[in-house]
């Protein structure tokens, strides 16, 4: 992200025990240097500096939409008109209205000239105006075009995913298996699934790998947003809609499980029914005696089975 890290010295400080010196007022107070300096130097210095200020914070945070706060707009060179964002370009360019044909994304590494929003100068994509000086996006990546003044999101570009991610470098990892980045609290624990965020949400069917929205790894190795999985399980849904795994820990509720059929006694004409079943969690197969309620996995103790 182009941050510097300065090194700040703490003063020295000496102890003499024992040990009396003797310094003149003028070793103490050593004399002015003769180097001569110039008229308005420092003056003209600091002026540049404040002049350097200005343009940086000119603008800050005015600017933008809903999706960024920036300091500049884009020409889309797919269609050669001028939006906020890429985001700003292809909701209106994928809306129900427009005909399905003529619906497209923006090419976002194909983006070469920016509006300045300040001035209105048009210009290649770089991060300062060569009109006015002022600064289009605290935080530039001049591989994915992309600007952004709210440096709080902690972005940084991750040339294995290719894109610009969020939450800071130090906080994630990129998995090459799985073809993207994951927190690094995930290192050596998360499943590897093929190309796991090149696919859609098995809920609302965005796109995870550029999605804006968390994204979360079930136990399974698959990924969904957050937000969709919490709604999963406030409609009692605690399976992976993809491969049907428990999202959870659901030992409590197979106990549960194992209550009810206890207290629930079949008929005498299913008591002795035998079925082929099949556990979602571990992936055996076995032969188990038939219950109205549920079928129980004798090898990892599930009911998240089926019959086959």
């Amino acid at each position: 992200m182009g941050e510097v890290a300065v090194m700040h010295s703490e003063p020295l400080q000496f102890e003499c025990n024992d040990i009396t010196v003797n310094m003149t007022e003028k070793e103490v107070y050593p004399p002015e240097s003769n180097v001569d300096h110039l008229p308005g130097e420092e003056s003209s210095q600091s002026t540049d500096h404040k002049n350097i200020n200005y343009l940086q914070e000119k603008g800050f945070m005015e600017y933008g939409c809903q999706h960024y706060r920036r300091r500049c707009r884009i020409r889309a060179p797919c269609c050669n008109e001028i939006f906020d964002c890429r985001h700003c370009h292809n909701e209106a360019k994928n809306d129900i209205n427009i005909d399905l044909k003529l619906r497209h994304d923006i090419p976002r590494h194909e983006v070469k000239q920016v509006i300045c929003s300040l001035c209105g100068t048009e210009q290649e994509v770089q991060q300062n105006c060569i009109n006015c000086g002022v600064c289009m996006g605290k935080y530039f990546c001049g591989t994915c075009k992309l600007f952004d003044d709210d440096i709080s999101k902690q972005q940084y570009h991750c040339c294995g995913c290719g894109i610009c991610r969020t939450g800071g470098s130090e906080n994630f990892f990129h998995c090459y298996k799985c073809g993207c980045c994951y927190s690094t609290l995930l290192k050596n624990s998360h499943p590897c699934v093929e190309g796991a965020m090149h696919h859609d949400c098995p809920v609302c069917f965005e796109y995870l790998f550029e999605s804006r929205n968390d994204v979360t790894v079930m136990p399974c190795g698959h990924t969904i947003h957050k937000s969709c999985l919490n709604e999963m399980r406030e409609h009692f849904q605690y399976a992976c809609p993809l491969c049907s795994k428990s999202v959870c820990d659901m030992s409590k509720v197979w106990e549960k499980f194992d209550l009810e059929i206890a207290a629930t006694r079949m008929p005498e004409q299913y008591q002795n029914k035998m079925v082929w079943i099949l556990c979602n969690d571990c992936g055996k197969t076995s032969h188990v005696q038939f219950h109205f309620v549920a079928q129980k996995c004798p090898n990892c103790k599930s009911y998240n089975t089926r019959q086959t």
